[in-house]
């Protein structure tokens, strides 16, 4: 890989972490996986926000899988502004098929029926995380709003990414960079 494309790759299989002055509010407290990074823009997940509205079950229903086929339940997450109608599984690379975007040796991303149907039936990946929406950068827009100290990244973790417990996802996202959460200030400066 030449430098130049590593470089433009580089945030690729990371996350975004929402500093607390990020004014959007859509995405306030958010942990985003960043599933693509390149010259031409960004997508990722947002990782951190369940839809308490949505059930796997209704996604399913939608595409064909009948209620009787369902054997295993996943959170549904909003994962962000874009195509909210369109689902994204976020899961481990140790089931993928053809079509799953293999983002490194821990990360797939797959956008198929056929997943959703493995999965209601009890198989598929061991870890998976449903989503509904994407975040979308175009290019150059993503390296701005980290350069206005709208985000931080932080090395993904399938612990953080992959774990139930959305509400404190954002904290140990932080946490495992040792920043402390609760020092942080809505007016931070740049040096």
């Amino acid at each position: 890989m030449n430098p130049e494309t590593a470089d433009e790759t580089r945030l690729t299989g990371q996350l975004l972490v929402a500093m607390p002055g990020m004014s959007d509010p859509r995405f306030v407290r958010s942990v985003v996986y960043l599933c693509v990074h390149s010259a031409e823009g960004a997508m990722g997940l947002i990782v951190n926000k369940r839809l308490d509205n949505v059930s796997f079950a209704e996604i399913a229903g939608q595409v064909g899988i009948e209620a009787e086929e369902i054997r295993a339940e996943i959170a549904v997450h909003y994962g962000g502004p874009v195509e909210t109608g369109r689902g994204f599984l976020l899961h481990s690379t140790d089931h993928v098929d053809e079509s799953s975007l293999v983002i490194d040796e821990r990360f797939a991303l797959t956008a198929t029926v056929e997943m959703l149907k493995t999965i209601a039936a009890g198989g598929g990946p061991k870890q998976r995380m449903l989503a509904l929406g994407y975040a979308g950068w175009g290019a150059g827009q993503l390296d701005a709003e980290i350069q206005a100290n709208g985000w931080i990244t932080v090395p993904a973790d399938p612990a953080i990414v992959f774990d139930a417990e959305d509400d404190s996802k954002w904290e140990r996202a932080l946490r495992a960079i040792g920043i402390d959460p609760s020092l942080l200030s809505v007016h931070m400066g740049r040096a």
